[in-house]
């Protein structure tokens, strides 16, 4: 198989399936061996329980390993349930420390227990559990070597060696003292490139960016892509190394972190694949309906107070989709740009004034541009110049307020310690509705005689 060839799934999957139903079991674990772990994975992910069942067990302990690493979590733990604690513990140990500590923590707490028991090398993978998921400690994997900043290059390299570390992502290497905190860092090429009785501490990088353990996910995330690195150290309160988080698990959280805000600005809590069941879906769909009921109440009510007004001037009624619909897409564009801002650290909320400023500038541009746009419209369709001048001008003064509210919401979320993706979108549409309807309603009220 060449290195960019295609693989056909699909026909992959048939053939596996055909050997299953045959009860042919060398030709299908034949078959998904030969492939590689993302593929098997997926072409395993595929398959009905049944057979996954039947499958595994007859599948090389690593090859098990790789599936159950490369799967979903909530199709790996699905797996995992179903398995032996003996067949389960046997795989768990060739799997990564980080990989098995995670799985465990997304099957039963009894079966966990039952599982970590009958483990041979358990103790990194417990050590790891005790860890909430979304901190740095719920992240980082096990340290499998590091230095003494006493060793010798060539001392360090015989100890290297000597550990023969399984990972193969040993792209820096950890230095500590005798306390084993963390005194520095020294990359694989620096270590070879060195005169062999260099001490290690005359080598190494002593200014080491590294993460708490109990910090968020996110901000181990943010360090390692602002510095470029592919390990961050994880440090306990006493400055001890601990573990390493690699760069494949800040690409895992920045895919969770995105997806996240995606699910979150659509208003709905929780990730929600398109499968799920009909329970999960109203639980995390209905609460926030039921919540953008009540703040779509507002603009209902901003309409109430200008009954007479819409009586008496009809046409008025056609330009309500316009002005709301314009302002809230502008108040959409400003929202997404500071949710996203907030969730990769760029902006805080200190930053609010300059925010601001800048939003309020191009609520003003975008606003005259298509505020003049409208008002032609209107002229043209409708030959009222005054209508069209109301019109207008109140789509150029609600997407400045669609702006305003598109930076203080999420800010202001922020500052009350919520999700700004969760709550803004719902609260951000409702303002930028029941202000614009109340400038748009208000200025043909004063304009009423003209409009007549």
């Amino acid at each position: 198989m060449g290195l960019m060839e295609q693989l056909d799934i699909d026909a992959i999957l048939t053939n596996v399936r055909d050997a299953l139903s045959s009860g042919n079991w060398k030709q299908a674990v034949d078959i998904v061996e030969a492939l590689r772990p993302q593929d098997q994975a997926e072409v395993f992910g595929d398959l009905p329980p049944r057979e996954q069942d039947q499958l595994l067990p007859r599948l090389d302990i690593e090859n098990s390993a790789d599936i159950l690493e490369e799967l979903g979590e909530e199709d790996a733990a699905e797996v995992a349930t179903r398995l032996e604690a003996g067949d389960l513990a046997r795989i768990l140990d060739e799997m990564e420390p980080d990989e098995a500590a995670d799985l465990l923590g997304d099957i039963p707490p009894k079966q966990a227990m039952e599982v970590l028991a009958a483990m041979e090398d358990s103790e990194e993978v417990r050590s790891l559990l005790v860890h909430a998921d979304e901190t740095a400690g719920g992240l980082m994997t096990s340290v499998e070597v590091t230095l003494h900043k006493d060793f010798t290059v060539e001392g360090s390299i015989a100890h290297l060696r000597a550990v023969s570390p399984k990972s193969e992502s040993v792209y820096y290497l950890f230095v500590v003292d005798e306390m084993h905190k963390l005194a520095g860092v020294v990359s694989l090429r620096q270590l070879v490139v060195s005169p062999p009785r260099s001490r290690i501490a005359d080598i190494m990088n002593s200014d080491a960016v590294y993460v708490r353990v109990d910090a968020d996910q996110e901000e181990a995330a943010r360090l390692m892509s602002h510095y470029d690195l592919l390990a961050l150290p994880v440090v306990d309160e006493n400055d001890c190394l601990i573990g390493i988080i690699t760069h494949d698990d800040l690409v895992e959280v920045l895919e969770e972190e995105a997806t996240e805000d995606i699910y979150r600005l659509g208003g709905v809590a929780d990730e929600q694949p398109a499968n799920a069941p009909l329970s999960a879906t109203l639980k995390a769909r209905l609460p926030w309906l039921i919540v953008n009921l009540g703040t779509a109440l507002a603009p209902a009510a901003v309409l109430s107070l200008f009954e007479d007004t819409i009586a008496q001037v009809a046409v008025l009624a056609a330009f309500f989709p316009v002005v709301a619909g314009v302002s809230g897409s502008a108040g959409t564009q400003t929202l997404t740009v500071i949710v996203r801002s907030l969730a990769l650290g760029s902006i805080e909320p200190r930053d609010g004034l300059r925010a601001l400023g800048k939003e309020v500038l191009n609520g003003v541009a975008n606003g005259l541009a298509i505020g003049t746009l409208i008002a032609l419209i209107a002229y043209v369709w409708k030959g009222t110049p005054v209508l069209g001048l109301v019109v207008g001008l109140a789509t150029l003064l609600n997407m400045i307020g669609a702006g305003i509210a598109g930076v203080l919401v999420p800010l202001a979320m922020q500052l009350l310690k919520a999700d700004p993706a969760l709550a803004s979108p719902i609260l951000v549409t409702a303002t930028s509705d029941a202000f614009g309807y109340l400038v748009y309603l208000s200025l043909a009220t004063l304009t009423l005689g003209m409009l007549i």
